[in-house]
């Protein structure tokens, strides 16, 4: 899967044992009335397809039975797969056994349609068997079949969820047309625009079908968190959902980090926070991403893709076959606020190189089990990705599945510009893409996260961690409020911790803390917890000061500017904002120029410029600086003539 770029540059006799379907826990109890009739969510209510050709290959490995019975997708990842490779069982089999396994209840049925012509075009090891001109074939040859067999009266009372060809509409915003990413190969499927009209065909020819679902490939935040792709990729999703005879209504949803390794949550820092005035966003970990990890993505997804005219009860799904992070080194709470980045590699559970790395991660562990209406905004956990099936080769194989070899999954291998040239992080030994890994299987399983045996009932699943900790200070508290953790089996109270001691305990998510010095910091964290008594993880400290005995507002601040580069027509530069003796909630910075130079774009502030006056605030995520700490923010501006430096006012209340 080559789901992989930054911004930047950026066995058969087990299997006739296994009848029994696996049903997702579910956050409330409305039978559908009958599994053809189209809901909203297709995973609420209903039992799902065990793989018997997955589940006996998981079965087979040491410890393996603990997750053999999970439901995981069937891939078609090319013609022949239609009717079955090398003996293994075609689309009709695993439709039938599922009808099987259903036994007349709702029940869902997840494939992956994965042929598209010139398929993956920013990597080698899931090439396909399709060249870049071969639409016709993939039509007739491919889709056509497929919706033939998913058509049949046969299974019309299966709920059919299919993710629709992976990685390959975010490689056209990310891998074509001038990007400092782009493939010769991406930009042959931009311009001759196969990509979107095979996108287009298959949506059309499969939504036509009253029981078939389609989720459309989203990427994953470590590739399209920035402004820059993430609203692009929604654009060019729309343009192939209209496309090749297809309308908006054939997409029910999305799926996001589709064989890929980001976090779900990241439980001890978010997006939000800063150390010493210095945003997260800036450590070289999230290089200026907007998301951590793969919900917060998937949320913020959802609503801009509503916002585009898609349907407004579109659902989000995240694969979290491969995500969980445990084992020894998963982090037991924040990072140290030395300095942004050791605040976030300290703290941050996915322990990639760089979130471009997507070959057969080491130290990965099985995520979150499959799951339904799991939080507010997503409409199931799944597994797309079953665990155990290899990325790509680690070393060339010669193969007649259109597979090549590609270094990210060589763990020799250094790195390129699509990773901020870190090293790949790949597994050694690994077979071709889709093959059975055993030593990924027994590393996921290592590494699960819940760990195998703690999350086999809705009653040992702890809370997430609460987020969006804030505060608001007087000279003797700490007034605290967070957002609310979510759980299975319900949050009943949260507990408040300063500095590491427990200090009170609410049924809600506000808390003031009374008593305390005037001028003095305090950390702050918050834990959930459950009806059956399970303890979230803490959540991202805050540390909140307290203000001046009396109170009051000034100066507080100064502010200095810095040209870091010009080029006669235009120029960037940055300004500093360091707070005084005490600490500072809001800052302002203004000044006049005196020339005609105008601000075109500026990061990390609020601005506003009327002719030659300027003023910069600060905005939600940095208006807190601490005593004698700094934070900063950006722009480009044009000009002609002269650049002199202006004098800058910094003015802030504390």
């Amino acid at each position: 899967m080559s789901a992989n770029l930054t911004r930047r540059l950026r066995t058969a006799a087990a299997a006739a044992a296994l009848g029994a379907a696996t049903v997702l826990p579910i956050a409330m109890s409305t039978p559908a009335a009958h599994a053809a009739a189209r809901v909203d969510n297709p995973f609420v209510g209903a039992g799902v397809y065990v793989n018997p050709e997955w589940s006996a290959n998981a079965a087979a490995e040491p410890g393996g039975s603990a997750v053999a019975n999970q439901p995981t997708f069937v891939w078609l990842d090319r013609i022949a797969a239609i009717n079955g490779v090398n003996g293994g069982m075609g689309l009709r089999d695993h439709l039938n056994k599922a009808v099987q396994q259903a036994a007349g209840k709702p029940f869902v049925f997840q494939v992956v349609v994965y042929d598209l012509p010139g398929r993956d075009c920013a990597a080698l090891a899931s090439n396909g068997e399709l060249g870049p001109t071969d639409l016709p074939r993939y039509k007739s040859e491919f889709i056509d079949p497929i919706a033939a067999i998913l058509a049949d009266p046969a299974y019309a009372n299966l709920r059919i969820v299919t993710t629709i060809e992976l990685d390959s509409l975010p490689n056209l915003v990310t891998n074509a047309g001038g990007t400092a990413t782009a493939t010769p190969a991406c930009d042959t499927m931009k311009a001759n625009g196969n990509y979107i009209n095979g996108v287009g065909y298959a949506l059309a020819k499969l939504g036509a079908i009253s029981n078939v679902y389609n989720y459309v490939d989203a990427g994953h935040h470590g590739w399209l968190g920035w402004d820059s792709n993430l609203q692009p990729t929604i654009d060019t999703i729309k343009q192939a959902a209209t496309a090749s005879g297809s309308t908006l209504g054939n997409v029910q949803g999305f799926v996001v980090n589709t064989a890929n390794y980001g976090a779900l949550h990241e439980p001890y820092f978010t997006v939000g926070d800063s150390v010493n005035g210095t945003t997260v966003r800036q450590s070289k970990w999230v290089d200026w991403n907007n998301y951590v990890d793969e919900a917060s993505f998937a949320k913020a997804w959802r609503a801009k893709a509503v916002a585009s005219g898609f349907n407004a009860n579109v659902g989000m799904l995240i694969d979290t076959s491969r995500n969980g992070w445990g084992g020894a080194n998963r982090p037991a709470g924040p990072g140290p606020k030395t300095s942004v980045d050791a605040y976030v590699d300290g703290g941050r559970i996915d322990r990639r190189f760089q979130t471009g790395n997507w070959c057969n991660q080491s130290g990965a562990g099985l995520g979150e089990r499959p799951k339904a209406a799991p939080e507010d905004g997503i409409a199931a956990y799944v597994w797309v990705k079953p665990p155990g099936e290899s990325d790509g080769a680690s070393s060339a194989i010669s193969n007649d599945e259109g597979k090549g070899f590609d270094r990210m999954c060589d763990p020799t291998y250094t790195g390129n510009p699509r990773n901020n040239n870190n090293m790949s992080g790949a597994l050694p030994n690994a077979p071709l893409a889709g093959h059975w890994f055993s030593a990924q299987f027994q590393e996921l399983m290592r590494n699960a996260y819940p760990a195998l045996g703690s999350s086999g009932g809705s009653d040992t699943t702890a809370p997430t961690a609460p987020t969006g900790l804030a505060a608001t200070t007087t000279a003797n508290s700490v007034a605290l409020t967070w957002s609310a953790a979510t759980d299975n089996v319900g949050v009943t109270g949260y507990d408040v911790y300063r500095g590491g001691a427990l200090v009170g305990s609410t049924a809600g998510t506000s808390y003031t803390d009374t008593g305390l010095t005037a001028s003095t910091a305090y950390s702050y964290t918050v834990k959930a917890r459950d009806a059956a008594g399970n303890v979230s993880p803490a959540s991202a400290a805050l540390v909140a000061t307290t203000q001046a005995s009396g109170g009051g507002t000034g100066s507080g601040c100064t502010a200095s500017y810095k040209v870091t580069n010009d080029w006669g027509a235009g120029f960037n530069a940055d300004v500093t904002v360091t707070a005084g003796s005490t600490a500072i909630t809001t800052w302002k910075v203004s000044w006049n120029y005196g020339g005609n130079q105008q601000i075109t774009n500026l990061w990390n502030g609020q601005l506003a410029q009327s002719g030659q006056a300027v003023s910069v605030t600060n905005l939600a995520y940095n208006g807190t600086v601490g005593a004698g700490a700094s934070t900063s923010f950006g722009f480009g501006a044009n000009y002609s003539g002269a650049n002199a430096l202006p004098t800058l006012t910094c003015t802030a209340t504390s």
